[in-house]
Order: structure tokens, then C-alpha cells, then sequence
């Protein structure tokens, strides 16, 4: 199998909600919708992040609702959004703010040798917002990491 990454898909309480966050707060142009069923946002060459009504998505992927799958196992998620500088992730924090989402930690230097800090979405969801100076995307898109000397001053 592939390693890829082609759709996130987010159940969310109230879609009209989700939408106005990612769409009218923070500027995300919708690709298509259904209208109080799931909005489709591109986010990356080759990605989609699916905003879904939570009852269908917890119905079709097996979970009972209490953040569990049937096991018992609960499924932690964190999506990253990942920018260039340390002040742009300052900035990209204080635009969700802004759009109604919760600063839930904040932007500091991290033992890794980066920057980053967390917000959640108006249904819990979180995004870790990182300056991450080994993350390299090249020109087609190819995604590598490389080695970066932590600050230890900055921690």
C-alpha cells in the first residue's frame, strides 16, 4: 500500500458551524458542499479535509459516539498545519482565535527545535500550528525531514 494522506475527515456537531469557522473565519474557500450534511475543502496538493456530520461519520467508521471506537479504544487525533516562521504561527493562533476557536496551548519553542502551539475548533478538534525548520516540501509536493539542533535555551 501507498503511504498517502488523501482526505481528513472531521465529525462535527453542526456543519453550518464547522463551515462558518473554516470558510467565513479563517478564509478556507469551499470546493463543494451539501448543505448541513459535509463541506470539502482543498488543503494540500491532493487534500481534502472533509467537514461531516458527526452521527454519520461515528455511524459509518464503527464508533458509539463517546469518542471510543467498539473496543473501548479511544482515537486521538491532531491535525498540524505547518508554516514558515515562528511569527506566522503567532499569527495563524491569533486568526483562529479570531474565527471562534480556542487557543488551548499556547506558541512556544519546542525540545525538536521548532515552534508551535495549539488551537481547538468550535467542536474540540486540534490543530497544532508548527514552524518546523526540518520539514521540507519540495516543488512536486515530496515532504522530507531533516535534522534540526534543538535550542535548549528556548525550553
Amino acid at each position: 500500500m501507498e503511504p498517502r494522506v488523501s482526505l481528513v475527515t472531521l465529525g462535527v456537531r453542526d456543519v453550518a458551524r464547522a463551515r462558518t469557522f473554516y470558510v467565513d473565519g479563517l478564509g478556507w474557500d469551499p470546493l463543494t458542499e451539501v448543505p448541513a450534511e459535509v463541506v470539502f475543502v482543498q488543503v494540500g496538493h491532493g487534500l481534502l479535509l472533509s467537514l461531516w456530520r458527526r452521527s454519520d461519520l461515528l455511524a459509518e467508521s464503527g464508533q458509539d459516539g463517546t469518542g471510543s471506537d467498539r473496543a473501548g479504544s479511544v482515537v486521538p487525533v491532531a491535525l498540524a498545519h505547518n508554516v514558515s516562521s515562528p511569527a506566522e504561527v503567532d499569527a495563524v493562533l491569533a486568526s483562529a482565535r479570531a474565527a471562534g476557536g480556542t487557543v488551548v496551548v499556547p506558541a512556544q519553542a519546542r525540545e525538536w527545535g521548532g515552534y508551535s502551539g495549539y488551537f481547538a475548533d468550535p467542536d474540540g478538534f486540534r490543530w497544532e500550528v508548527a514552524h518546523n525548520p526540518g520539514l521540507v516540501v519540495g516543488d512536486d509536493g515530496r515532504v522530507t525531514l531533516e535534522a534540526v539542533e534543538p535550542d535548549p535555551g528556548a525550553w
